[in-house]
């Protein structure tokens, strides 16, 4: 979960709804920029002088935020200038730190009087607000991912440069940190080039030659079958989410209208009160379930257990008491809002293990296409996730805090999960689940609004293990071209829902039955 990317409107350390948001990133983003504005008075022979920018709150991270409460950036900061001053001996690197535009703006300013040839702006962060403002210094400038830290942004970001056709800006999103080294030699391929190159371009030829090839990415049979588009159809109509404590605005007549599901606003204190109630035995023998069953727990103890215990029972009454079969809460500003008392990512698992869905921050597009994508595989759990991607290994990490580890339904195997705190803040429990290799995935974003599914696939190749961010992170290799998939973030937004099986054909057809369109994003 990433509280700095809510759907669910305004909250506590989120100024901006979702929409909101992603209108002023697209807006921010810098246009096609002349070549006549690359290196302006640059002379041939001269040793090239980058600026690296670090775009992050603190130095230490003040608060809960990808990727985690406590986190020491200086590390970071540190690895990344040696290995460029080591890698590129004859370029000369000045490094500074900003928390947003202003601060940005202050360092053009004071490079005003002593020009350098470009810039390298990392995002240790999601969402400080830094590139847009170098970017449009017309400075060619590269744009970098310190991943499981500022990939939200980064993708979005990202994105809205590509829409905008910014030649001075080339990406990198790799893990490894030769690759940063690499592309950081076309800041002197494009001043050798002079008037009319194409930093963007450099950049892309650079991270195409060092992102490995397409694999056999045959996947594992895995017995899917999946209802009639008609059929599916029908389950939809008769499903109800529940969105607890504040739903993105706008959004839920058009899940109504367009995909038939019913969406029910429920208030935090019908949940909490919920939670209160629950039978303690029956909380108490459900935590020693959990703890007995888990591959391991750590930083969680008893009691947390049996108030998340006591939170999944208070769902389920809710759930029950409505008629629904989907539950989505504003889980962080509740909690951090004192709404709520436990986090409700044990309950998620627990739910999307019998079928239903529980689903984070009350998203309600993601839900409702949880509910879709549950309906069509009869009974397969999505999850949904803060994708990362990594040109290094070719691959999508989609990582959360809350899945499944009944990939393949409920009637279906266990595969080991892990119980863990919530990864930003370190508080309460959430789930790792170590989910099966070796199968293919679907991964969707249904949009009722703009009558549009997103969809992309990959099999399934790892389970992430890093600290950092959320923790479930399954590695897919995806299967098309990687480099489309950094192109759609600005419009969309970042959250993704993933499945297991092969879904290419039955969600077409159910795009087909709905009359909307299919976006492939690979």
């Amino acid at each position: 979960m990433h509280r700095s990317l809510r759907t669910t409107g305004r909250g506590p350390g989120c100024p901006l709804s979702r929409r909101s948001f992603l209108a002023a990133a697209s807006a921010g983003a810098v246009g096609a920029l002349a070549p006549r504005d690359l290196f302006p008075g640059g002379q041939k022979g001269e040793k090239l002088r980058l600026r690296i920018v670090y775009a992050l709150h603190a130095v230490v991270q003040p608060g809960p935020d990808w990727p985690n409460v406590g986190f020491n950036f200086q590390p970071v900061m540190d690895r990344t200038t040696q290995a460029l001053a080591r890698g590129l001996p004859n370029v000369s690197f000045t490094s500074t730190m900003a928390k947003g535009p202003e601060e940005a703006e202050k360092i053009l300013a004071a490079d005003a009087a002593s020009p350098y040839d470009g810039y390298v702006v990392v995002q240790l962060n999601c969402w400080n607000r830094v590139v847009q403002t170098i970017a449009a210094s017309g400075k060619p400038t590269l744009y970098v991912d310190f991943q499981y830290g500022g990939s939200g942004g980064f993708l979005v970001y990202t994105a809205a440069f590509l829409r905008q056709a910014a030649t001075n800006v080339g990406f990198v999103a790799s893990s490894r940190m030769e690759d940063l080294v690499a592309a950081c030699k076309a800041f002197e391929q494009a001043k050798k080039a002079g008037p009319g190159s194409d930093f963007g371009a450099l950049v892309a030829a650079i991270r195409r030659a060092g992102t490995p090839g397409p694999r056999d990415i045959a996947a594992r049979p895995d017995g899917l079958e999946v209802l009639p588009a008609a059929d599916c159809l029908a389950r939809m109509r008769e499903s109800k989410i529940l969105a607890v404590g504040g739903a993105w605005p706008g959004i839920a007549p058009a899940i109504r209208e367009g995909m038939g599901i019913e969406v029910v606003d429920v208030p935090f204190a019908e949940v909490n009160d919920a939670w209160a109630a629950a039978d303690k035995d029956d909380a108490r023998a459900i935590a020693d379930r959990w703890h007995k069953t888990a591959a391991r727990v750590e930083g969680v103890d008893m009691k947390t257990l049996i108030t998340s215990a006591a939170m999944y029972l208070g769902q389920k009454a809710v759930l029950k008491k409505h008629g629904a079969e989907a539950i989505t809460i504003n889980c962080l500003g509740g909690f951090y809002g004192g709404h709520i008392h436990a986090y409700p990512c044990l309950g998620f698992h627990e739910l999307l293990n019998q079928g239903l869905v529980g689903a984070c921050e009350c998203d309600v597009r993601s839900t409702a296409t949880m509910v879709a994508l549950t309906a069509l595989t009869k009974g397969r759990p999505g999850y949904i996730s803060d994708p990362v991607i990594d040109t290094a290994d070719r691959r999508v990490i989609y990582a959360h805090c809350v899945a499944s580890n009944k990939a393949f339904g409920p009637g279906g195997p266990a595969n080991p999960v892990e119980i863990l705190t919530h990864s930003e803040d370190r508080q309460g429990a959430s789930v790792r689940s170590i989910l099966p290799l070796g199968y293919m995935t679907s991964t969707c974003e249904f949009a009722p609004e703009r009558k549009t599914i997103l969809f992309h696939q990959g099999r399934a190749v790892a389970n992430s293990p890093d600290d950092r961010a959320c923790r479930t992170k399954l590695a897919v290799e995806p299967a098309g071209d990687i480099e489309k998939l950094f192109r759609e973030w600005d419009e969309w937004g970042w959250h993704r829902v993933t499945v297991y099986g092969d879904l290419r054909k039955p969600v077409r057809e159910l795009a087909d039955a709905l009359g909307w369109r299919v976006l492939e994003e690979a």
